[in-house]
Protein backbone atom coordinates (compact mmCIF):
# COMPACT_ATOMS: atom_id res chain seq x y z
CA UNK A 1 0.00 0.00 0.00
CA UNK A 2 2.20 2.49 1.55
CA UNK A 3 6.19 3.07 1.38
CA UNK A 4 6.95 6.06 3.97
CA UNK A 5 10.98 7.39 4.21
CA UNK A 6 10.75 8.83 7.57
CA UNK A 7 14.09 11.68 8.22
CA UNK A 8 14.94 12.45 11.65
CA UNK A 9 17.45 15.65 11.95
CA UNK A 10 16.32 17.24 15.34
CA UNK A 11 19.13 16.72 16.88
CA UNK A 12 23.47 14.85 16.49
CA UNK A 13 21.63 11.71 15.65
CA UNK A 14 21.33 12.06 11.53
CA UNK A 15 18.71 9.00 10.78
CA UNK A 16 16.37 7.47 7.77
CA UNK A 17 14.12 5.00 8.11
CA UNK A 18 11.67 3.12 5.50
CA UNK A 19 8.76 1.52 6.68
CA UNK A 20 5.73 -0.18 4.66
CA UNK A 21 1.76 -0.05 5.94
CA UNK A 22 2.86 1.03 9.04
CA UNK A 23 5.85 -1.11 9.57
CA UNK A 24 9.62 -0.30 9.98
CA UNK A 25 11.99 -2.45 7.43
CA UNK A 26 14.69 -0.37 7.04
CA UNK A 27 16.64 1.84 9.81
CA UNK A 28 19.99 3.90 9.31
CA UNK A 29 21.66 6.07 11.71
CA UNK A 30 24.67 7.67 13.18
CA UNK A 31 25.14 10.04 16.18
CA UNK A 32 28.26 12.19 16.40
CA UNK A 33 29.41 15.09 17.90
CA UNK A 34 29.18 17.42 15.75
CA UNK A 35 26.48 17.98 13.52
CA UNK A 36 26.69 15.49 10.45
CA UNK A 37 23.41 15.67 8.70
CA UNK A 38 24.67 17.62 5.24
CA UNK A 39 27.85 14.95 5.00
CA UNK A 40 24.90 12.11 5.73
CA UNK A 41 21.42 11.92 5.07
CA UNK A 42 21.14 11.79 1.44
CA UNK A 43 23.82 9.07 1.41
CA UNK A 44 21.29 7.01 4.48
CA UNK A 45 18.18 7.67 1.73
CA UNK A 46 20.77 6.05 -0.76
CA UNK A 47 21.48 3.50 1.68
CA UNK A 48 18.01 2.45 2.97
CA UNK A 49 16.55 2.40 -0.57
CA UNK A 50 18.88 -0.01 -1.77
CA UNK A 51 18.42 -2.59 0.87
CA UNK A 52 15.02 -2.13 0.50
CA UNK A 53 15.78 -2.83 -3.15
CA UNK A 54 13.29 -0.10 -3.96
CA UNK A 55 13.55 3.75 -6.12
CA UNK A 56 12.36 6.78 -5.04
CA UNK A 57 9.63 6.18 -7.17
CA UNK A 58 8.65 3.42 -5.04
CA UNK A 59 8.22 6.11 -2.59
CA UNK A 60 4.60 7.26 -1.53
CA UNK A 61 5.69 10.00 1.37
CA UNK A 62 8.44 11.54 2.94
CA UNK A 63 8.05 12.26 6.70
CA UNK A 64 10.22 14.87 8.41
CA UNK A 65 11.27 16.14 11.66
CA UNK A 66 9.33 19.32 12.25
CA UNK A 67 10.45 20.41 15.77
CA UNK A 68 12.07 20.97 18.06
CA UNK A 69 15.22 21.20 17.78
CA UNK A 70 18.48 21.95 16.28
CA UNK A 71 18.20 25.27 13.66
CA UNK A 72 20.83 23.80 10.98
CA UNK A 73 19.56 20.08 11.81
CA UNK A 74 15.93 20.85 11.13
CA UNK A 75 16.85 22.82 8.13
CA UNK A 76 18.91 20.37 6.52
CA UNK A 77 16.11 17.69 7.05
CA UNK A 78 13.03 19.93 5.84
CA UNK A 79 15.04 20.66 2.41
CA UNK A 80 16.14 17.42 1.43
CA UNK A 81 12.40 16.07 2.32
CA UNK A 82 11.12 18.97 0.29
CA UNK A 83 13.21 18.12 -2.57
CA UNK A 84 12.22 14.79 -2.58
CA UNK A 85 8.56 15.59 -2.37
CA UNK A 86 8.80 17.90 -5.34
CA UNK A 87 10.63 15.20 -7.41
CA UNK A 88 8.53 12.67 -6.78
CA UNK A 89 5.33 14.55 -6.72
CA UNK A 90 4.30 12.87 -3.49
CA UNK A 91 2.94 14.36 0.12
CA UNK A 92 4.98 15.80 2.91
CA UNK A 93 4.33 14.34 6.26
CA UNK A 94 5.50 16.83 9.85
CA UNK A 95 6.43 14.81 13.15
CA UNK A 96 7.61 16.50 15.82
CA UNK A 97 10.95 15.52 17.19
CA UNK A 98 9.33 14.95 21.01
CA UNK A 99 6.34 13.00 19.57
CA UNK A 100 8.67 10.96 17.59
CA UNK A 101 10.25 9.83 21.04
CA UNK A 102 7.88 9.25 23.20
CA UNK A 103 6.41 6.61 20.59
CA UNK A 104 9.73 5.03 21.05
CA UNK A 105 9.07 5.36 24.75
CA UNK A 106 5.58 3.99 24.48
CA UNK A 107 6.51 0.75 22.82
CA UNK A 108 9.51 -0.13 25.82
CA UNK A 109 7.52 1.15 28.73
CA UNK A 110 3.50 0.62 27.67
CA UNK A 111 2.49 1.27 31.26
CA UNK A 112 4.36 4.69 31.86
CA UNK A 113 3.58 8.29 31.13
CA UNK A 114 6.39 9.62 29.15
CA UNK A 115 8.55 12.70 29.27
CA UNK A 116 10.48 13.72 25.92
CA UNK A 117 13.38 16.04 26.50
CA UNK A 118 15.89 17.31 23.72
CA UNK A 119 18.37 18.75 25.11
CA UNK A 120 19.27 22.74 24.17
CA UNK A 121 22.44 23.47 25.98
CA UNK A 122 23.00 24.25 29.93
CA UNK A 123 19.67 23.29 31.75
CA UNK A 124 17.51 24.29 28.85
CA UNK A 125 15.30 21.64 27.21
CA UNK A 126 12.31 21.15 24.80
CA UNK A 127 9.72 18.94 26.57
CA UNK A 128 6.76 17.70 26.45
CA UNK A 129 4.59 14.94 28.47
CA UNK A 130 2.46 12.19 27.15
CA UNK A 131 0.10 9.79 28.97
CA UNK A 132 -0.03 5.97 28.14
CA UNK A 133 -1.99 6.18 25.28
CA UNK A 134 -0.10 9.04 23.54
CA UNK A 135 -2.31 11.99 24.88
CA UNK A 136 -0.96 14.98 25.63
CA UNK A 137 -0.54 15.76 28.92
CA UNK A 138 1.83 18.78 28.80
CA UNK A 139 2.06 21.00 25.94
CA UNK A 140 5.74 21.20 24.02
CA UNK A 141 7.36 24.05 25.69
CA UNK A 142 11.46 25.01 26.44
CA UNK A 143 11.87 25.16 29.77
CA UNK A 144 14.89 26.16 32.57
CA UNK A 145 15.47 22.61 34.41
CA UNK A 146 15.46 23.10 38.43
CA UNK A 147 15.16 20.26 41.15
CA UNK A 148 11.50 20.72 41.07
CA UNK A 149 10.60 21.30 37.35
CA UNK A 150 7.08 19.03 36.09
CA UNK A 151 7.13 18.17 40.07
CA UNK A 152 3.13 17.69 39.19
CA UNK A 153 3.76 14.71 36.84
CA UNK A 154 5.43 12.30 39.22
CA UNK A 155 6.30 8.88 38.24
CA UNK A 156 7.41 9.79 34.75
CA UNK A 157 9.96 7.67 32.56
CA UNK A 158 12.06 10.43 31.18
CA UNK A 159 13.89 9.63 27.68
CA UNK A 160 15.56 11.33 24.97
CA UNK A 161 18.82 13.14 24.67
CA UNK A 162 18.14 15.51 27.44
CA UNK A 163 17.70 12.82 29.92
CA UNK A 164 20.72 11.55 30.95
CA UNK A 165 22.49 15.29 31.82
CA UNK A 166 19.12 15.51 34.77
CA UNK A 167 19.53 11.73 36.02
CA UNK A 168 21.60 13.67 39.07
CA UNK A 169 19.93 16.52 39.50
CA UNK A 170 16.13 14.47 39.71
CA UNK A 171 17.83 11.67 41.41
CA UNK A 172 15.54 12.17 45.21
CA UNK A 173 12.13 12.03 42.96
CA UNK A 174 9.53 9.27 41.49
CA UNK A 175 11.13 9.36 38.09
CA UNK A 176 12.72 6.59 35.66
CA UNK A 177 15.43 7.12 33.28
CA UNK A 178 15.63 5.67 29.64
CA UNK A 179 18.53 7.18 28.38
CA UNK A 180 19.20 4.70 25.52
CA UNK A 181 15.76 6.13 24.36
CA UNK A 182 17.26 9.42 21.65
CA UNK A 183 16.15 11.06 18.39
CA UNK A 184 15.37 8.39 15.46
CA UNK A 185 13.52 7.82 12.76
CA UNK A 186 12.03 4.53 14.00
CA UNK A 187 9.84 7.07 15.89
CA UNK A 188 8.26 8.64 13.04
CA UNK A 189 6.63 5.06 11.59
CA UNK A 190 3.39 5.12 13.51
CA UNK A 191 2.40 8.82 13.25
CA UNK A 192 3.30 9.17 9.95
CA UNK A 193 1.14 5.99 8.93
CA UNK A 194 -1.55 7.49 10.66
CA UNK A 195 -0.85 11.37 8.79
CA UNK A 196 -0.95 9.11 5.43
CA UNK A 197 -4.29 7.21 6.04
CA UNK A 198 -5.77 10.26 7.00
CA UNK A 199 -4.16 13.08 4.63
CA UNK A 200 -2.66 14.91 6.58
CA UNK A 201 -0.26 16.51 4.83
CA UNK A 202 2.11 19.35 4.41
CA UNK A 203 2.15 22.61 2.01
CA UNK A 204 5.61 21.62 0.94
CA UNK A 205 5.90 25.49 -1.06
CA UNK A 206 4.95 26.68 2.62
CA UNK A 207 6.09 24.08 5.28
CA UNK A 208 8.93 25.54 7.87
CA UNK A 209 10.12 23.75 10.54
CA UNK A 210 9.09 24.36 14.44
CA UNK A 211 12.14 26.00 16.53
CA UNK A 212 10.57 27.31 19.76
CA UNK A 213 13.61 29.13 20.76
CA UNK A 214 12.53 30.68 24.19
CA UNK A 215 12.95 29.50 27.52
CA UNK A 216 11.15 29.69 30.58
CA UNK A 217 12.42 29.12 34.31
CA UNK A 218 10.18 27.07 35.94
CA UNK A 219 10.04 27.56 39.86
CA UNK A 220 11.39 24.20 41.68
CA UNK A 221 7.93 22.47 43.76
CA UNK A 222 8.67 20.37 46.79
CA UNK A 223 7.11 17.53 47.41
CA UNK A 224 4.65 17.41 50.48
Amino acid sequence: MAYILHLETATKVCSVALSYNGKLIEVIETEEDGYTHAENLTVFVEQVLSNAKLTPKNLAAVSVTSGPGSYTGLRIGVSTAKGLCYALNIPLIAVNALEAIAYQAKELHPTKNICALIDARRMEVFSAIYDTKMAELKAISADVIEEGTYAEFENLLICGDGAEKLQEIWKDRNLEFDVNIKSSAKGHVQKAFEKFQTEQFEDVAYFEPFYLKDFVALKSKKRV
